[in-house]
């Protein structure tokens, strides 16, 4: 049995295809073979295809020469298991590659979870390998399991950001900007600060403004072309959710000496790269933020369970708000998910759309 596979050339990620990959046709001991039912795609999927060669991505799950099988999060079913501790049919979220099936080595089985040890999947953050066991969790069924999938990792980074600036008390900075404010990851990071008492301004395209300003999580909502009428006399912050150069130049200069925090998170932006040389720029010096490196730190701190007990209190805090921001739209088929990729890569999805995506017909 083969495994559709939805690949992208490394150079060029407006080139793509859909090729058809040969399955082992016996499964090693404490392998599994899964079937990839649904996955999310956002704009952060992109971030990973454009840091792709920078931060491993494309190592994770390998496809022909000079293309890359963009990493998913998702939910799969277990279809054959040589692991003794895992049954067919049970139901796994994590992070897969843009197929229909998957060959994990499972290892490190517990109640919760799994993750894979296969050797090319190592030398990145443990969380990219790591599988959780959702079998019966109302949680991670139909329109939960795709706000599971659409918005938990990027949620994840949203609660890491809010954590750093308040660990650091922003910087003393009295109110934050964040860049791409329609973004799934801004607008959690808005619901997070706001609920700090933080302004909170959110910088957005003209198109995105009223859905921008209907999320209730952002105090002022300003477009792009409008930043420098910004009063630049109080401290702020800025959140740069699409590593946009030429606007955190304008930022900067407009702001001066009061731009006290200056972090990087994405790489969206079709114009930017993440081989720029850093601009002299007045202010703080603009920072890529690391999200593995803060979970480290934090997971240490915070000891076992720690992280996950306050991650999940705020998810608790996030979650019931997204009936009203967000409509899930589920498309499946090698077609389908050619589309949703280029609309998503191009810019062509409505802020207030989640697609869930499938490469089965």
């Amino acid at each position: 049995m083969p495994s559709t596979d939805f690949i992208v050339a490394r150079n060029d990620l407006q080139q793509c295809k859909v090729i058809e990959t040969k399955l082992p046709d016996a499964l090693p001991d404490d392998a599994l073979l899964v079937k990839v039912t649904r996955f999310a795609f956002t704009a952060n999927n992109i971030t990973y295809a454009v840091l792709g060669d920078h931060l491993k991505y494309w190592q994770l799950f390998p496809a022909p020469e000079g293309f890359g099988n963009v990493p998913v999060w998702g939910l799969g079913e277990v279809i054959a298991s040589k692991h003794p501790g895992i049954a067919e049919g049970e139901i796994l979220f994590g992070y897969f590659p843009m197929s229909t099936h998957l060959v994990i080595e499972a290892a490190d089985v517990s109640k919760r979870g799994l993750r894979d040890a296969a050797a090319h999947r190592q030398g990145v953050a443990p969380v990219y390998n790591a599988y959780a066991r959702v079998s019966g969790d109302p949680a991670f069924a139909g329109k939960q399991g795709a706000y599971q999938a659409l918005l938990r990792p990027l949620f994840v980074l949203s609660f890491l950001v809010d954590d750093f600036l308040a660990e650091n008390e922003f910087f003393g900075a009295k109110s934050v900007m964040l860049s791409s404010a329609s973004s799934k990851t801004a607008y959690g990071l808005a619901h997070l600060v706001h609920a700090r008492g933080i302004r909170v301004i959110g910088l957005t395209s003209a198109g995105n403004v009223d859905f921008v300003q209907s999320l209730g999580c952002y105090d002022e909502v300003v477009t792009y072309d409008r930043v420098s009428s910004l009063p630049a006399e109080q401290p702020v912050a800025y959140v740069d959710m699409a590593g946009n150069s030429p606007l955190r130049a304008t930022l900067h200069q407009h702001f001066g000496e009061q731009m006290k925090y200056s972090g990087i998170i994405g790489l969206t932006h079709r114009k930017s790269s993440p081989n720029e040389p850093p601009q002299a720029l007045p202010g703080a010096k603009p920072l890529f933020f690391f999200a593995p490196d803060h979970i480290r730190k934090r997971a240490k701190e915070w000891g076992p369970g720690g992280f996950d007990m306050r991650f999940g209190a705020a998810w608790a805090g996030f979650a019931p708000k997204l009936d009203q921001w967000m409509k899930v739209s589920e498309h499946r088929g090698p077609a389908a998910v050619q589309r949703a990729y280029l609309d998503t890569l191009n810019g062509r999805v409505p802020p207030d759309q989640g697609l869930m995506l499938s490469l089965s017909e």
